[in-house]
């Protein structure tokens, strides 16, 4: 499925962050992690795209929730729904530097200790807010902090396109 939006993340290499939101209150199991318990608030998941078709394939697997579980964010689907998307292309792998820089951020918190930091020493790459993280104080911190760090863009249009069922989307 098509997300409106995501035309304007080219398919470059680069560090991304997903905002996201559960729908509801759960606890999901999170393969050999354990179990995330899920409250309401925000979630930014943050991970890095210098793989085929960067940052803007990376973002649509995930906004797409693909079938398999490839990585831990892929548990989140079922519960969490992406509601802005913060992204770079810069060609240095960023993700850890993003990190810190959200653990600071006033409110942070880590909800699962080694959440898509199974390969690096990050204590993990999922926080939690009660309020949604402001993009423009994350953005002001990544470029004071990393002085040579290319631009920080956000998409926050990512309603989903219509499935193209063979009806017009008046019927439905």
């Amino acid at each position: 499925m098509a997300m409106s939006g995501l035309a304007s993340v080219a398919s470059h290499p680069g560090t991304y962050a997903l905002v996201c939101r559960p729908s509801c209150e759960a606890e999901i199991p999170v393969g050999r992690l354990g179990v995330l318990p899920v409250r309401y608030g925000f979630y930014v998941y943050v991970g890095s795209a210098f793989g085929p078709g960067g940052v803007r394939a990376r973002v649509a697997r995930h906004v797409n929730h693909g079938l398999s579980r490839h990585w831990h964010v892929d548990y989140l689907w079922p519960v969490f729904r992406i509601g802005e998307i913060w992204y770079s292309h810069d060609p240095m792998r960023r993700e850890h530097e993003w990190v810190r820089i959200l653990r600071h951020a006033m409110g942070c918190s880590v909800p699962l200790r080694r959440f898509g930091a199974s390969d690096c020493r990050c204590e993990a790459h999922l926080a939690f807010f009660e309020q949604l993280p402001s993009f423009g104080a994350f953005r002001a911190q990544v470029h004071t902090t990393i002085c040579d760090h290319h631009a920080v863009r956000r998409v926050t249009r990512l309603m989903r396109a219509p499935v193209a069922t063979g009806q017009s989307t008046a019927s439905r």
